[in-house]
This record gives C-alpha cells, sequence and structure tokens, in this order.
C-alpha cells in the first residue's frame, strides 16, 4: 500500500507540468502588473507593489500540488480497506480505460473445488484400481482437479503408493513411474496430440454433461477415465453482470475442455470463452484480443495465468491464488470475490475524475482570480487586497482537499 502511495501517477506528470506553467503564469502576469501600474498609470508604486504580491499570492500553484496526490492517496487507502490491493499504480490508472474483462474459470469463476463424479475403467479393470494408481500419481501435485482425486481415493479408503520420477506436462496433466510402470493422468486433448486410442464408452464421457474428464494412461495404454465437476461460484453471475453494465466485454480462458468451458459459459452468459489453452498459450491469447484494438484486464489464480496477468493491461490476482500469480498482478484481490474486479474499475474511473475535477479546479479559478488580484477592476472602485488574495488561494486548496476526501462514497459501492 506504501508503494502504491508512492507510486508516481502519469496524472501527475501532468500535474506538475500544469504547475510549471502556472508558475511562469504567476512570474510574467507579477511582473506585467507591477509595469502597468507603474509605467502607464498615475498609480504609487505601493499600489502596483500590492497587486504584484496580490496576484503572486494568488496564482501560488499549492492546491495544483497536492491535486494529485491527495487523490492517489485517498484511493490507495480506500482500495485497502475494501481489500483490493494496488500494487502499480500506473496499471490501476489504465484501467478505467479497460474494454474487456478475461477470467480464468477453475478458482476464479468456478469454486475451484472439484469433486470425482465417476471412474470410468477399460475392459479388464476395476474403477478402484484406476482411481488408486491416478491418486497415487497425482499425490504429488497441488492442482485443483489432483486434490480432488486424492480426496476420493480417501473416501474409498485407498492407500496411495509413492509415484518416483513426478513431472507435470504444462496445461496437459502430470506423469510418474509407478511400481515400475510409465503412469500418465491427462487430459482430452493429450490424447488426441499424442493419438492415443481410447475405448468409444471413454471418448464419449469427455462430452457428458460438459464435466472435466482426465485419462489415466499406464505404460502407453489409456486404462480409465475419471470425470470431475466444478461448480459456479454464487458471486461470479452478479460481478460479470456488473461488469456488463459498466459496458464492458467478459469473456473467459482456460484450460479445460471445451465442453467443461461451453457449460460454465453458458451458464454464466459470456461474451466469449476459449477453452483448452496451453499455459503458453493464455499470453498470447490475451494478445490477440489486444490486437482488436482493446484494453484488457485478465482475472486469475494459478501459475499458468501468471504471463497472462503479466501481458494484459491490468492483471487482477485473486488472493487465494499461487505466489506467482499474485507477484505477477498489478491488483490483487485479497476476498477472492470476482466482484472485486467491478469494484476496482469501478473506484478507477472515479479517482480518474476526481483528479480532472482537482485540476479543473486548482487552475481553472485562476482565469477569475488573476484579473481580480491585477485589478482590472479597480477604476470601479473594487480593489483585492492581498489577504484575501491569500485567503481564495487557501480556500481553493481546501476545496480540492474536500473532493478528494469525497472519494470515501464509493466505499459503499465497492464494498459486498
Amino acid at each position: 500500500m506504501k508503494e502504491a502511495q508512492e507510486s508516481k501517477s502519469k496524472t501527475q506528470d501532468l500535474a506538475n507540468r500544469a504547475a510549471l506553467w502556472l508558475t511562469l503564469v504567476a512570474l510574467i502576469s507579477g511582473a506585467v502588473t507591477f509595469f502597468v501600474w507603474t509605467l502607464l498609470t498615475d498609480q504609487s508604486f505601493a499600489f502596483a507593489l500590492e497587486r504584484t504580491v496580490t496576484v503572486m499570492v494568488i496564482t501560488c500553484p499549492h492546491a495544483l500540488g497536492l491535486a494529485i496526490p491527495l487523490v492517489v492517496a485517498m484511493s490507495t487507502a480506500l482500495a485497502a480497506r475494501s481489500g483490493l490491493l494496488i500494487r502499480d499504480r500506473t496499471a490501476f490508472e489504465r484501467s478505467r480505460a479497460v474494454d474487456a474483462v478475461v477470467f480464468d474459470k477453475t478458482g476464479t469463476l468456478t469454486q475451484g473445488r472439484f469433486a470425482v463424479t465417476d471412474v470410468l475403467p477399460e475392459s479388464g479393470w476395476e474403477p478402484d484400481d484406476v482411481l488408486h494408481i491416478a491418486a497415487s500419481l497425482e499425490s504429488h501435485s497441488e492442482h485443483p482437479i489432483a486434490r480432488a482425486i486424492i480426496d476420493e481415493a480417501g473416501r474409498r479408503g485407498l492407500k496411495l503408493a509413492g509415484p518416483q520420477d513426478f513431472r507435470i506436462i504444462p496445461g496437459r496433466g502430470a506423469q510418474a513411474r509407478l511400481d515400475g510402470r510409465m503412469i500418465r493422468v491427462v487430459s482430452p486433448g493429450y490424447l488426441e496430440e499424442k493419438g492415443y486410442e481410447a475405448g468409444r464408452g471413454l471418448m464419449d464421457a469427455v462430452s457428458a454433461e460438459g464435466r472435466t474428464t482426465v485419462f489415466v494412461i499406464a505404460d502407453e495404454r489409456v486404462i480409465g477415465a475419471l470425470q470431475l465437476a466444478d461448480t459456479v461460484r454464487p458471486e461470479s453471475g452478479e460481478a460479470l453482470s456488473s461488469l456488463k453494465g459498466m459496458g464492458l466485454k467478459v469473456m473467459m480462458l482456460t484450460g479445460d475442455s471445451l465442453p467443461a468451458a461451453k457449460r460454465v459459459a453458458d451458464e454464466l452468459a459470456l461474451d466469449e470463452y476459449f477453452a483448452e489453452v496451453l499455459p503458453h498459450e493464455k499470453a498470447q491469447k490475451i494478445r490477440d484480443i489486444q490486437a482488436q484494438g482493446m484494453r484488457v484486464a485478465m482475472v486469475g489464480d494459478g501459475v499458468n495465468d501468471a504471463p497472462a496477468l503479466a501481458v494484459a493491461d491490468l492483471g487482477v490476482a485473486i488472493g487465494a491464488g499461487t505466489d506467482v500469480a499474485v507477484e505477477s498482478g498489478d491488483v490483487v484481490l485479497v476476498r477472492s470475490d470476482p466482484r472485486d474486479v467491478y469494484s476496482i474499475l469501478k473506484l478507477a474511473r472515479a479517482s480518474y475524475s476526481k483528479m480532472l475535477q482537482n485540476l479543473f479546479w486548482a487552475t481553472g479559478y485562476n482565469v477569475i482570480a488573476i484579473p481580480l488580484a491585477a485589478g482590472v477592476l479597480a477604476p470601479l472602485g473594487f480593489v483585492l487586497p492581498p489577504a484575501a488574495g491569500a485567503l481564495a488561494m487557501s480556500i481553493s486548496t481546501v476545496i480540492v482537499a474536500i473532493n478528494a476526501q469525497l472519494l470515501w462514497r464509493m466505499k459503499a459501492q465497492i464494498s459486498p
């Protein structure tokens, strides 16, 4: 939070340039005021000096210097108190212009807690044998699917064996040696990619009810399949509806099978979804969407999502996700609630609006204040004393501070 508050806003660069120009305006206006009243009128030196001092005081860019930092501090503190940790201020500001939000599926839009619904063995194998082999292999994995398989084996009282030479097959599954046999637990895509043959019943299971299916291979032969189900988070529908209400496109990016992805996409009425995407392809998918002229926010929680989080215009990491994902994200959602994606985008838009309002006030009031301070109404008997100029300058600073404080009204809108 401290790093975010101390980070330099791009809008602050604009304010700094405006402050420089306002300083030049103050010096030039002061000089012009002094010489006009001294050389072109019969007013006294004291009167000319008083007008000059009033111009210099009222043009002081004090409010302009506070306009952006106050909003940065307020928005960062408000976000933190609402469970939204801003790690990259520049990316946070860019998020106001996001056109599309791409979600990972497992653990982000869904509960991420799989459960084995069916064990389908090939001829000559028993369901518990297939489950035992799969669970023994997955005992070295932390993937949600692996945890579900191990839990089901435990529920059935199966004692697991220790795998050797365990290795992840990126985006496809895992493999290891078990009791002298090479065992693989893989996705349907791996089967198709490597040309493995499976029974018709097992292949039909891939499309059954849109569930997630993994195949178990022992010594290059498919011996069975396991079907798992994951449920959509109750908050996901509300989150996506809110984002659509902001005029954004909502999409999903997942390594799961097409039927499993379609089931979730249909349930949540997604604008578009991409299934069976390998980890190294996720970042490219984000680039493809960006190539269509859209600014993209990516929301994910896993190691596989980290490259996509880094490539996106705004990377949003789920707080309960892996350390790699959190480190790759520009914003971290502490509550792991997809509705907080709407909250962070809403806050980004409100913060930018407050910055513009403060910049407008900190510079705009000088359009009226400088001529009055210079004494344009002196022939009509109205002269603005230096004390009044100092008061006007102070009031402008107070207004900027109060306007930044009004961001707290956002708390009710960004807290579920």
